[in-house]
């Protein structure tokens, strides 16, 4: 029982001290607040980045891989630089399809643009949406589902035809409530007749989202306005435990079909979608240690302001120190009350800086993924890291309080 009672006691005193001086107090809090408000910040805007790779990459499954003139360049630390390879041609892409035995879908893509606008009558979307022409397999092996319409016909794809599947946004930019099936738009210069939309998925389904037109593929090879088009191939295997066999086969057939011999290295590239997916997320954990590094910095220039504060809080209470001491206190009970008030003071600012951390990482977070984070583990660690730098910066100026003379402290002026 009195342990509890000088508990309570110098959590009322240091409680009185705190609200005895609010801007001393507030001003300490804030540079708290500040190193917790950059280390949730950071670490919620690469939470919600981690959402969006992880919800990009999952339409194309674990057993999906792509075939195509070029490294997959997902790398923060390369300068951007890929390894560029002979365009991949429609016959031979073509002949990859017909000739593949084992068991998966095959859809050949040709991306035609990033930022075309997409009219019907007077209404017309931003420069900002992707044209894609493939076969009948693109829904399945990107993860699509039709809300209305349907998909190609054989027909369709075997003669090029004027038709396209369009993605959400632009169905709710053109047609608001009206039926889109069957009425003509403007891809660019070129009409087509919708046939198609593609169910809502998000901006944080990557390939463009809903702001999608998929077209045909060899309409697409027809209005290609590049000289010279690579074409990808997208496999998904659909029988089990075959993965690596399929892409062991895969690379055999597509050496023939470039014409390559035993001595020659692969003049393409295959990427699994996992593994894009695995180097993405190696490039995040970087980025999330670099961040709580930073977060950290910040915060030892927080606890070093902090005990600079509980010094000078020290030396201005000397005197009741002293008098506290000669009533009775122990050396225990002072350095508590001083490590209580330390305390007290980095929860307050640790409480601050998670709710404005969480509010600028979201700014970011929310605009990339879609989505609110909240990201639980580092703001129960934002909080035990509060109650550690309380105890670190308030130990020394604790026990400088607690060994003071109570009689040179009644003295002090």
């Amino acid at each position: 029982m009195p342990v509890k009672t000088t508990l309570r006691e110098n959590i009322s005193i240091a409680l009185q001290s705190i609200a005895g001086n609010r801007l001393r107090t507030s001003l300490t809090s804030l540079i708290i607040a500040i190193g917790i408000m950059a280390l949730v910040g950071i670490l919620t805007a690469i939470e919600g980045i981690k959402q969006y790779t992880t919800d990009a990459f999952a339409s194309l499954g674990a057993n999906a891989f792509t075939i195509q003139n070029r490294g997959s360049g997902v790398s923060f630390g390369n300068g951007g630089h890929r390894k560029w390879y002979p365009s991949i041609r429609y016959d031979q892409a073509q002949r990859f399809k017909e000739t593949f035995k084992l068991p998966a879908l095959v859809a050949i893509n040709l991306d035609i643009s990033g930022t075309a606008i997409v009219k019907y009558g007077s209404e017309k979307t931003n420069p900002n949406i992707s044209v894609t022409g493939t076969n009948e397999n693109y829904l399945l092996t990107n993860g699509y589902k039709l809300a209305l319409g349907r998909n190609f016909s054989e027909t369709e794809l075997e003669y090029g035809a004027n038709v396209v599947i369009i993605g959400d946004e632009i169905k709710n930019k053109l047609f608001k409530s009206e039926d889109p099936i069957n009425k003509s738009i403007f891809v660019g210069n070129n009409k087509f007749r919708v046939i198609g939309v593609f169910a809502p998925k998000g901006s944080s389904a990557g390939m463009g989202g809903d702001r999608l037109c998929t077209i045909p593929i060899l309409k697409a090879k027809q209005i290609a306005d590049i000289s010279n088009p690579s074409f990808a191939i997208t496999v998904m295997v659909t029988g089990g435990g075959g993965f690596d066999a399929s892409i062991g086969e895969a690379t055999s057939l597509f050496r023939n079909i470039r014409g390559l011999n035993v001595a020659s290295a692969d003049n393409f590239e295959i990427t699994r979608s996992d593994s894009v997916q695995q180097e993405l997320s190696g490039q995040l954990t970087g980025m999330t240690i670099a961040g709580f590094g930073i977060g950290i910095i910040t915060l030892i220039g927080a606890a070093i302001g902090l005990m600079n504060i509980m010094l000078v809080s020290v030396t201005e209470r000397t005197r009741e120190i002293g008098i506290r001491k000669a009533i009775g206190a122990t050396p225990a009970v002072i350095r508590k009350q001083f490590l209580i008030e330390a305390i007290v003071i980095c929860l307050i600012g640790g409480i601050g800086g998670i709710i404005l951390g969480m509010a600028a990482g979201n700014l970011i977070a929310v605009q990339i993924s879609g989505r609110f984070i909240i990201p639980w583990a580092w703001l129960f660690s934002a909080i035990a890291l509060c109650t550690l730098i309380g105890l670190l910066s308030g130990f020394y100026p604790a026990k400088k309080a607690s060994k003071l003379d109570p009689v040179e402290a009644l003295r002090y002026e």
